[in-house]
């Protein structure tokens, strides 16, 4: 596996199932035939392979297949199959494999991995005498066991011990436990040991002078034993309403608690088993085995007990190890009769069954992790009702292309009601209905660093909100009118242009750069964008209703085009606008923007997903009002603004290196200290301060004003914290976007 390109896939989430396959195919985690077969279903097993498994045989019960990313075991890249049914298990392993990927992942080791057989005896006359009698056959035992499977010992396997135990059974009946210890190799070793034990139970019933009881394996493979570890440094620890200190001693204190209440520990180690048995089942390995082996392992001091135990380090990082038993295979049992567990295990990349075990570890560990810190902040059900609401909007129908919108119209509703996803995706076909005639959409902006200094010739930094507004324009009799469904608003150009405002006053100067004024429209614009609150609305009303005229006319705008048009009307509205909001509005990319001698635009391409929350206030922000005082303010004697425009500037650039290296904590801190600028220069307001706040408590890196200020909106940046700082901000009584941006 050394020739991959890593186990960090961005955004896979967010992709389809079709595109997942190609990622894997490119980074070479799936070889061709893998992946063509995943295509079309051929990694099934069929039911006539399954007759030959089992008996009686009906028919293949599918579960889902999927895949966790970012882990990092002993430096080496993992992608990590699963197959499980339970929401929320790949979004949590994924992300909490994420985090530790950052520092080096995890480390996990095992000293010896054997498998257990008994044979256990009965009927005899002196225990004792029978336990003396063994051990002075020991060495021919172990001779006869070798030879059961003289091949496993050319592989470097075979009978390593044999060990004798004298039973305490009811009414002091004599009995003695033979186990013999064997090294599978990679094999999970099931059959074969039970072979062994068969074998050799007439020679020890032979030497004890009893009867033979059982022969078999045992489940419980504590001389299996794999430990593994990772170190979380808090400043990747943040939840909802707590800082990282906080959520590392809410997760120590859980595990504290799983240690003393056994009901807890009981749900605490299953919550493990949610990430290592579908690790098992999708390597065809048995679940129940290594479950069985885990549970009694867990209660082997005579009290039940966690499986891992989470402390601070003396860094007064989060630390976390996990020890369990756990004998896996990778050849023989179901493998080869199961294309689908040939092609996970494949998948992984492993090497060895040590290999396996040592990666399962890991995942249990993880799954830990991500359990114990959605108990300390959100709370479980949080990403439960998130994916359910997904599973509700597939139930009810929805098409792909509707499908993110409608499960994120659920959630906000509360709702999360088969009824309601209904309702959603009714709503969204008729809208569908009405906006199939031509038309053209255009993206709103948010302004990560930047805001003010960008007028005075300085950089900003800015994000689209894609498609966040559309236009459809038609021809019309009598006068043009513009319609605004999402606003409540419906106006009528005048007979005198020098009367139009605000929206009229737009589109008459769109109509007017066109040179269209010959006839009259209709002019239908749907916005997902709230007014005057520093997200772009009106350049985006500008820019998506000249495509609209050109999808109409067939007028062959191009971008620049359709971008100095909308910077025209821009004026109407601001007076003396920079232009960021405009073109962000055209282009819908992320941008570094200055507008010095002519126009100047830097296309960045972001290395990492960018979760952002944008929250909207109950105060509208005039921005002509707010830039006009900025500049009186920064006119007066002694103002020390222009200074402050140049931190604002080299935030904006720096900003810009951070989101291109990925490195989001650094551009979360940025956001953060221009924050404190603009309110520095008076823009920021009580209620903006209070949704920065709510934002930062509820685990955002970054959160800040965006736009003009003087009321208006807040942008938070919050990489895996995206649901819980909306949450916080909707319960707060403030209006969400959640956006990424790619």
């Amino acid at each position: 596996m050394t020739d991959m390109k890593g186990s960090r896939v961005r955004g896979l989430y967010r992709m389809s199932v079709s595109e997942r396959i190609d990622v894997l195919q490119e980074q070479g985690w799936l070889d061709e035939a893998s992946a063509d077969a995943l295509r079309d279903g051929r990694h099934l097993i069929s039911p006539t392979a399954a007759d030959k498994v089992i008996e009686n045989v009906v028919g293949c019960f599918a579960l889902p297949f999927a895949v966790a990313p970012n882990f990092i075991v002993n430096e080496q890249d993992y992608i990590v199959p699963l197959v499980v049914e339970e929401p929320s298990i790949v979004a949590g392993l994924s992300a909490a494999a994420r985090l530790a990927h950052r520092t080096g992942g995890f480390h996990a080791h095992c000293d010896e991995s054997m498998l257990a057989g008994q044979v256990h005896v009965s009927e005899l006359k002196d225990s004792r005498f029978a336990l003396q009698c063994l051990e002075a056959e020991r060495d021919k035992l172990l001779k006869a066991a070798n030879a059961v499977h003289p091949r496993l010992a050319e592989r470097g396997g075979g009978v390593r011990d044999i060990e004798f135990r004298e039973l305490e059974l009811p009414d002091d009946k004599p009995a003695v436990t033979v186990t013999v210890l064997v090294d599978t190799c990679d094999a999970m070793g099931a059959n074969l040991v039970n072979t062994i034990c068969e074998a050799i139970a007439p020679d020890i019933a032979a030497i004890s002078g009893g009867e033979i009881a059982m022969r078999i394996l045992s489940n419980l493979a504590d001389r299996s034993l794999v430990t593994a570890s990772v170190t979380y440094p808090l400043s990747m620890l943040l939840a909802t309403g707590r800082s990282g200190t906080e959520l590392r001693d809410a997760i120590v204190l859980a595990n504290d608690i799983a240690r003393a209440d056994v009901y807890r520990a009981t749900t605490h180690n299953k919550g493990i088993m949610n990430g290592i048995d579908p690790l098992a089942i999708a390597t065809g390995n048995d679940w129940r085995a290594i479950e069985a082996g885990a549970h009694a392992y867990a209660a082997s001091s005579g009290r039940y007990q966690p499986l891992t135990q989470w402390t601070v380090s003396d860094d007064g990082d989060l630390h976390g190890e996990i020890c369990l038993p756990l004998k896996v295979g990778t050849v023989g049992g179901t493998l080869a009769a199961n294309p689908a567990a040939e092609m996970a295990l494949a998948m992984t990349g492993v090497r060895s069954a040590g290999e396996l075990a040592k990666l399962m570890a890991a995942v249990g560990l993880a799954q830990n992790f991500a359990a114990l810190r959605a108990l300390a902040s959100s709370g479980i059900q949080h990403g439960h009702m998130r994916l359910h609401a997904r599973s509700l909007v597939a139930a009810a129908g929805t098409p792909a292309h509707l499908f993110d919108e409608a499960s994120a119209k659920l959630v906000a509703s509360g709702e999360i009601k088969d009824w309601k996803a209904a309702e959603i995706l009714d709503e969204l076909k008729a809208r569908e209905q009405a906006d199939s005639k031509p038309g053209a959409s255009a993206a709103g902006k948010v302004i990560l660093l930047g805001e003010h200094a960008v007028v005075y010739g300085k950089h900003a930094l800015a994000v689209p909100v894609r498609d966040a507004v559309y236009a459809r324009v038609e021809p019309a009799k009598g006068r043009t009118t513009v319609e605004v469904p999402d606003w409540r608003a419906r106006v009528e150009l005048s007979a005198d242009p020098a009367a139009d405002e605000g929206a009229a006053g737009a589109i008459r100067c769109v109509i007017r750069e066109l040179g269209v004024e010959d006839r009259h429209y209709r002019v239908v614009i749907r916005s997902s964008l709230p007014r005057a609150m520093g997200l772009g609305s009106s350049a985006a009303v500008a820019v998506a209703v000249v495509r609209g005229f050109d999808a109409a006319l067939k007028l062959g705008l191009d971008d620049t085009e359709v971008n100095r048009i909308a910077y025209e009307c821009e004026k109407l509205a601001h007076g003396t606008p920079s232009g960021v909001d405009n073109t962000v509005s055209t282009y819908a990319k992320p941008l570094l923007f200055q507008r010095k001698k002519g126009l100047q635009i830097r296309e960045l391409h972001p290395a990492e997903p960018m979760d952002l929350v944008v929250a909207s206030g109950h105060q509208r922000g005039l921005t002509h009002e707010v830039v006009a005082g900025v500049r009186r303010r920064s006119e007066l004697p002694g103002s020390r603004y222009s200074k402050i425009f140049d931190e604002i500037d080299a935030l904006a650039l720096a900003g810009a290196d951070a989101m291109a290296a990925g490195h989001l904590v650094e551009l979360g801190q940025q956001m953060n200290v221009a924050h404190g600028l603009l309110n520095a220069i008076e823009v920021s307001t009580p209620e903006l301060e209070r949704m920065v706040a709510t934002a930062r408590r509820a685990g955002a890196l970054g959160a800040k004003l965006t736009g003009a200020g003087g009321g208006g909106s807040i942008v938070a940046l919050c990489p895996e914290r995206q649901g819980e700082v909306a949450a916080a901000l909707r319960h707060a009584g403030f209006d969400c976007i959640e956006l990424t941006v790619s």
